[in-house]
């Protein structure tokens, strides 16, 4: 087989008999072919990758999904290398199969593999107590697993007619959504498995996501970059805000009161809106140094944690807007060596997991903002992560077609963790206010006499400062913030 020659992914020359040089005929799809042709003739500020995923995620093909035809080159990551081949070994009769296995010798994960999905497994959600798992994927497929044994208990029907980007779960687990590539949203009861409502709409529904209580659904639309939240029983409409960003919308969810609305886009901004008033209540303009792949809220709602193609996460209070390096918030860095594509807290904000391109799982220690541990199995992107309540599992979708459910029971007890602790030199107290444990650095001139963790100190130090504002006349939520402006 001839090799490509060095140029345009997907394209090359060959020499003809009298010496000029003729293209050959091109792998690329039409219309990417054509985007490629215009970009070559007329100058862009946007990057081919951002053209390329961008025609990858919002004009594949159906007949491609379903044959399992992705153009390889959509890696942000490393533009021209090719994705690793699927699994040859894979056949329809492995579905059912649960592989067990360690991490990596100092780590001494256990995890189970679910393989089940013909195509990029896109999301992945606990429900039923952690008993069951939830996931979506580019077959076009919305699956149920049991999540002890790795088995499908279900699959929803009728199946969407593009690849499923997102779907989530109420927390009583009652009710189940999922967005896909045709256009529409779909309902589902998670006991019966009965279609319970079908809505579509002119453009990409680019995320969806139910409220906490299970009363809305928030959507984040692609071409006019707007946000409806939808009533969840009849999906009605309950709100539109219209151009919340200057481009697409990249996620959005709800707060656990499920009155705020988070949302984040590829214009690297962050907003907070209010669901009854659709009033701004925050804007963080450049919150990144590129696109801001996800976000999720700590179960206070007090805190947001946002990812980044930048490779980074951040941490925001959502009261102030205000981002600082040190102690409240950090900025995690040194965690992924790609991409971020997406972010998940533990239930009592002990730690924060996430997912990148780099194909590792990141588990974060939240109070000192550092990773914990790094795991490896994946072959390829991570597309999704989540955490179960019990804080002893993580889950992680991938592009690779499959899900690892992580068993991290032990995990500080694992020999590099414990190797990571002491070379921080870091000790463990409990917080006198919240019962918390929390890590301080024994080098600290401070650390004998700190006695709370410090999202209770943020949360003092926090109501101070309203108070303040508040005596001075000026809001003490609603407010433009940047880390560009930060002193």
């Amino acid at each position: 087989m001839a090799s490509q020659s060095p140029g345009t992914p997907g394209s090359s020359k060959n020499p003809s008999k009298d010496g000029k040089e003729t293209p050959q005929k091109s792998n690329l799809p039409l219309s990417l072919l054509h985007i490629r042709d215009v970009m070559d003739r007329r100058p862009s500020k946007l990057p081919w990758v951002d053209v390329v995923r961008a025609c990858g995620r919002f004009r594949l093909s159906l007949l491609q999904a379903r044959r399992g035809r992705l153009l390889p080159t959509l890696n942000p990551l490393a533009i021209g290398d090719e994705s690793p081949p699927p699994d040859s070994l894979w056949m329809p009769w492995m579905a059912q199969k649960v592989s067990w296995g360690d991490q990596e010798p100092l780590s001494k994960i256990p995890f189970k593999i679910m393989r089940g999905h013909e195509h990029i497994v896109t999301s992945c959600n606990f429900c039923v107590d952690d008993a069951k798992v939830l996931s979506g994927s580019y077959d076009c497929t919305v699956k149920l697993w049991d999540a002890m044994d790795g088995s499908i208990v279900r699959e929803f029907e009728p199946v969407p007619e593009g690849p499923v980007l997102e779907c989530s779960v109420t927390a009583d687990s009652r009710r189940i959504i999922a967005t896909s590539y045709d256009k529409t949203v779909r309902a589902w009861d998670l006991e019966t498995g009965k279609l319970l409502w079908k809505l579509g709409h002119e453009t990409f529904i680019v995320s969806a996501k139910l409220s906490p209580d299970g009363k809305y659904v928030v959507l984040g639309l692609d071409v006019d970059h707007g946000i409806f939240i939808i009533d969840a029983k009849d999906s009605t409409t309950v709100s539109h805000i219209k151009d919340p960003h200057m481009m697409t919308l990249t996620a959005c969810c709800f707060d656990p009161d499920s009155q705020k609305v988070a949302s984040v886009s590829f214009d690297r901004s962050i907003k907070i809106w209010d669901v009854t008033s659709q009033a701004s209540l925050l804007t963080i303009t450049k919150a990144h140094n590129n696109a801001i792949s996800n976000c999720c809220f700590t179960f206070s709602g007090h805190f947001l944690c946002t990812s980044s193609w930048d490779k980074t996460l951040k941490i925001w209070n959502v009261h102030t807007g205000e981002f600082r390096n040190r102690g409240a918030c950090v900025t995690l860095m040194q965690g992924h060596g790609g991409c971020v594509s997406s972010c998940h807290f533990a239930r009592d904000t002990s730690f924060l997991v996430s997912g990148g391109f780099d194909k590792t799982v990141a588990i974060w220690d939240v109070e000192e903002g550092y990773r914990k541990l790094s795991l490896k199995g994946h072959n390829d992107w991570v597309m999704d992560v989540s955490v179960s309540n019990n804080k002893k599992w993580i889950l992680s979708a991938s592009k690779d077609r499959t899900v690892r459910l992580w068993n991290i029971e032990e995990i500080d007890q694992i020999p590099l963790v414990i190797e990571h602790k002491k070379t921080r030199g870091s000790t463990v107290k409990q917080c006198e206010e919240c019962d918390r444990p929390f890590s301080i650095y024994e080098s600290d001139i401070f650390s004998e006499t700190v006695t709370k963790c410090v999202f209770c100190r943020m949360n003092a130090t926090d109501l101070s400062t309203e108070a303040s504002q508040s005596s001075e006349g000026e809001p003490s939520l609603s407010r433009e913030s940047s880390p560009d402006e930060e002193g």
